[in-house]
C-alpha cells in the first residue's frame, strides 16, 4: 500500500467532511439566530438548543482543519520490516481472525476508508489500540481494553 497515495485519499476525505460540517454549521447558525429562534416563553429553548449545535459543529470544524494540517505536513518514515511500530505506520493487525489495517496518525483518528480494495481505520497513538502497537514489531501481540474487555491482536506488517 503506498502512504504518500493513502495520505491524499485521507486529505480528500477529510476535506469532503469540513464542506459537510462547515454548510451544517452555518446553516444552524442562521438557524440559531433567526428570528423564528427566538423564545416564545421561558420554556421554549429551540435558539439556545441550536447555538449549543452551531458550536459543536464549529468545534468540529477546527479538529477537522487541524487533522488536515498534520496530515499535510507530518513527514512519513518508512518502515523496514525488523522496525517496530511508530506514528506514520500502516500496520497490518490479525484481529478476531480477521485482517485489519491501521494507520497510526496524530489527528484524525476516527477516519475510515477504503483505499486498495481495504478499508484502513486511522488510529490514534493515545487511543487504546494505538497505543499497545507501539514499539511492538511484526509477529507480536498487542493487548488493549474496550471498554471492559481485554482484546488481543497480532502484527503481521509494519510499513
Amino acid at each position: 500500500m503506498n502512504k504518500r497515495n493513502l495520505i491524499l485519499a485521507i486529505i480528500e476525505k477529510l476535506e469532503s467532511d469540513l464542506v459537510v460540517v462547515k454548510t451544517a454549521a452555518l446553516a444552524t447558525l442562521e438557524a440559531a439566530t433567526h428570528e423564528e429562534s427566538k423564545p416564545e416563553n421561558e420554556y421554549d429553548t429551540r435558539g439556545l438548543e441550536a447555538s449549543y449545535l452551531a458550536g459543536a459543529q464549529a468545534k468540529r470544524v477546527a479538529e477537522i482543519d487541524l487533522a488536515l494540517n498534520v496530515f499535510r505536513t507530518t513527514g512519513l518514515k518508512e518502515f523496514s520490516p525488523t522496525e517496530p511500530v511508530q506514528s506514520t505506520a500502516l500496520v497490518e493487525i490479525e484481529l478476531d481472525g480477521k485482517k485489519n489495517v491501521v494507520f497510526i496518525m496524530p489527528q484524525a483518528g476516527a477516519v475510515r476508508l477504503e483505499f486498495d480494495g481495504r478499508t484502513v481505520q486511522v488510529i490514534s497513538p493515545n487511543s487504546s489500540l494505538g497505543e499497545s502497537l507501539l514499539g511492538l514489531k511484526v509477529g507480536e501481540t498487542a493487548e488493549f481494553e474496550v471498554g471492559t474487555h481485554l482484546r488481543e491482536c497480532k502484527v503481521l506488517t509494519v510499513q
